[in-house]
């Protein structure tokens, strides 16, 4: 096979013509299906021929004369040209450097047609001198583009060996020609569609179809792009990375030591999980509290998030590619904030001060909930109670609440100790700080937890009782076996043995329900904190990061879809398009790459939660096995 040789002059790459009808920003015309081609004279007996849609790289508008490599893409009509290879070339080593890419992507490239670029000197023999190529690089259809010297007009043709079947049928097809930024193409990743309302289900659809063909294309030829300038191959081609691979020694170092790190953090991270789930941690006491602890449950969701960050194993697409990308992020940023605390904390002996703090504060709350019984132990704002039970519901609370202040005093000389090394775990994260503090404030209001029970299963028990009773006058009852209300005949005396318990529950429930609405009240200020404490950590779990910040600096990276910019629309020149990136909205982003949390606490509805206070069922602050999430 000979050496095709042809030299050409180097030149720029001139300005694009303004749009002579600009289109909308937002406005994409339809590129997928076949528009009725334009100029043609009225009356004209010619049948139309088919628009082919050829996508080429804005990198190699400036390129030498050579041959177009790419994709066609039949079921599109579609052109996806990749590269040129320049003059001088030998055809076998065209073809053997498309077999090798064809191997290593699973994508047909192949030669698409020629590219000619005059410059400054005319060249007569040169288009002629392409258009013989098309024997040796036989392709169906054959695309010439051509890039007159001096004239910011192009000249696209796409013509077919075939011979046309009908005589009126040209055989050339109109060529629509869209440029596209190749490296925001590759380094893009190709969102579905969201549904929009203007939009009919079948048309974003076949759009989506459409580009995800270009996209894909380009994606998946990144063994095309792996030639470097300094590299003298025995074929020279144009595309985004003609000036030199992107990189750097600092990556290729990183890339080099990633592999040991990563093995050496995973068998540190197999024997802490190895230890953790020793047998002796699983016992019913250490269990049932490493359950119920927040801190447990936090250090557990890091755990697992650093075994699938530090795996050897490589991540099978970009989205869990991007899951770990944004894991690893939200780690270092935990650490970080955890860091930063911890300085703060052990500046200026701050733990020392709270430690001072915080028994003043106890025995002032103690304080107040002393106040808060004698008040409800009397007539609570003018109410009538029931004198025998509102003193011993409230002598009842004042023992608890004067065997919690003696256990605060007895673990007084250890707060600081205590608080010294929560500060000190801090450098674990920010997160884990968060849930010891909020563990913290569980242990320290325990006695409001209790006065909650108590006064909660005293006001359900009445409840319940009160309903049966009434089930009772109606002559029903409940079936527990078919779990619904049945008819049932009483005698006399169950009927006033249930008058007189109806009577002593309705009587008695004022002075319950006084007392256990002000322990729910308090019991809920608690949740409520430590629920702004959990919302805390769980933002931090699972805000993706990461691809906030890829939309936030490289936007073209998270791509939601594409929109078209007219630059030239005359007669008698090919309609030439601009094609530009539209990034995913912040909000989709977020939906999108949300990381799970780590699912602990429980979520209930406004109904579930009004239901549970109503009827007296206790708020647990963890997640029970059998609770549904509403």
């Amino acid at each position: 096979m000979g050496l095709v040789s042809r030299g050409t002059a180097a030149a720029g790459l001139g300005p694009a013509r303004a749009a002579v009808r600009p289109s909308p920003p937002d406005a994409v015309p339809n590129l997928i299906s076949t528009p009725p081609p334009e100029g043609a004279a009225p009356g004209s007996s010619r049948i139309p021929s088919m628009v082919l849609k050829a996508f080429f790289p804005t990198c190699c508008a400036s390129a030498d004369s050579g041959l177009l490599v790419g994709r066609w893409v039949p079921e599109q009509s579609s052109a996806v040209v990749l590269a040129v290879v320049h003059f001088p070339f030998i055809p076998i080593q065209v073809k053997e450097l498309l077999a090798q890419v064809q191997q290593a992507s699973r994508v047909g490239v192949a030669v698409l047609g020629t590219w000619c670029h005059r410059r400054q000197e005319p060249e007569e023999s040169l288009g002629h001198f392409l258009e013989g190529l098309g024997a040796i690089f036989s392709h169906e259809p054959w695309l010439q583009l051509c890039r007159e010297r001096g004239s910011k007009f192009w000249s696209c043709k796409a013509t077919r060996q075939q011979v046309p079947t009908c005589p009126a049928t040209s055989g050339e097809d109109q060529v629509m020609l869209v440029f596209y930024d190749q490296r925001k193409v590759l380094l893009s990743q190709l969102h579905p569609p969201a549904a929009l309302p203007d939009r009919q289900a079948g048309d974003a659809t076949a759009s989506a179809v459409g580009l995800a063909a270009v996209f894909d294309t380009v994606a998946r030829s990144e063994a095309l792009f792996r030639s470097d300038r300094f590299d003298e191959g025995p074929v020279r081609l144009s595309h985004w990375q003609s000036e030199g691979v992107e990189a750097s020694i600092l990556v290729e170092l990183a890339k080099w030591a990633a592999g040991p790190i990563c093995l050496l953090l995973t068998c540190l991270l197999s024997l802490v999980s190895a230890a953790s789930a020793c047998r002796m941690f699983k016992l019913w006491p250490l269990s049932f509290v490493w359950s119920k602890l927040s801190t447990c449950e936090q250090l557990r969701h890091r755990l697992e998030q650093l075994t699938l960050v530090f795996s050897t194993q490589k991540a099978k697409n970009p989205t869990q590619l991007m899951r770990k990308a944004n894991m690893l992020v939200s780690v270092l940023l935990d650490v970080a904030l955890g860091l930063v605390l911890l300085s703060w904390l052990h500046r200026k002996d701050r733990i020392g001060q709270l430690a001072d703090a915080l028994i003043p504060v106890a025995d002032h709350v103690a304080e107040e909930l002393q106040h808060l019984l004698q008040w409800l132990m009397g007539a609570p704002a003018g109410l009538k109670m029931n004198r025998a039970l509102d003193q011993v519901l409230g002598r009842f609370f004042l023992y608890h609440i004067h065997l919690w202040i003696g256990y605060i005093h007895l673990m007084s000389p250890f707060i600081e100790c205590i608080l010294w090394h929560v500060g000190l775990s801090a450098c674990l994260g920010l997160t884990v700080a968060l849930s010891i503090l909020s563990d913290i404030i569980a242990l320290l209001t325990f006695h409001i937890y209790c006065f909650y029970v108590y006064g909660a299963r005293l006001y359900c028990l009445k409840i319940y009782g009160l309903s049966s009773l009434w089930r009772l006058f109606r002559g029903k009852k409940w079936n527990v076996l078919r779990q619904r209300v049945d008819s049932c005949s009483y005698d006399l005396d169950q009927l006033f043995i249930g008058t007189l318990l109806f009577t002593i529950l309705v009587f008695l429930l004022p002075t319950t329900a006084l007392y256990y609405l002000v322990f729910t009240l308090l019991r809920l200020l608690v949740v409520t904190v430590q629920g702004l404490i959990h919302l805390l950590v769980d933002l931090v779990n699972s805000l993706p990061l990461y691809s906030l910040g890829l939309r936030l600096c490289r936007p073209y990276r998270l791509a939601a879809g594409v929109k078209f910019r007219v630059l030239e629309h005359e007669a008698g020149s090919p309609l030439l398009l601009l094609m530009q990136i539209n990034p995913l909205s912040y909000s989709r982003v977020v939906h999108t790459y949300r990381l799970p949390s780590c699912g602990c606490h429980p979520k209930h509805s406004w109904g579930s939660l009004c239901r549970k206070l109503f009827f007296g069922e206790l708020i647990y602050p963890w997640r029970q096995r059998g609770d549904k999430q509403d």
